[in-house]
């Protein structure tokens, strides 16, 4: 009977320990496994009003190489500025990968950079990657299909 009741309490404890688990998740803004990215808010608001030399001066300011957010989010504004620096950008997208080889926003962003080069390959590769990253589908992936689609029918 000791033993029922200890089976039956360890049980409990288990599922209610796995049952808080997703609640403490979601209060947590940094994923587990990766690092914060609270000194990104300011290049983000940037990014979101396209101001792209001012966010590029701020993620200067920031600089986090061992960061594969903020190397995403230099990619994307080097290649976003004008004139657009692709050769840097697809050096910090590589960063990225290379710090989290399944990052969805460097695969994406990549993909659409090899569109710009022309190398639809390539895109088409980084596209396949996303489906290993998010395999029930993500806005990531949605978008860099929708610009190889674009590519094909020549709507560059």
């Amino acid at each position: 009977m000791a033993r029922h009741r200890l089976l039956v309490t360890l049980c409990v404890a288990l599922w209610a320990g796995a049952a808080l688990r997703p609640a403490q998740a979601a209060d947590d803004p940094s994923p587990a496994g990766r690092p914060r990215t609270d000194q990104l808010v300011a290049a983000r608001k940037l990014v979101a009003a396209k101001q792209w030399p001012q966010a590029l001066d701020e993620l200067k300011r920031n600089t986090d190489a061992g960061n594969a957010d903020w190397n995403n989010l230099m990619g994307f504004v080097l290649r976003k500025n004008t004139p657009p620096d692709l050769a840097r950008a697809e050096v910090h997208y590589d960063a990225a990968l290379r710090l989290e080889p399944l990052h969805r926003g460097a695969l994406e962003y990549s993909g659409e950079l090899y569109l710009l080069r022309g190398d639809l390959a390539r895109a088409e590769k980084r596209l396949r990657e996303l489906e290993t990253a998010c395999p029930q589908g993500c806005r990531e992936h949605g978008d860099l299909q929708e610009a190889v689609d674009r590519y094909k029918a020549g709507k560059r």
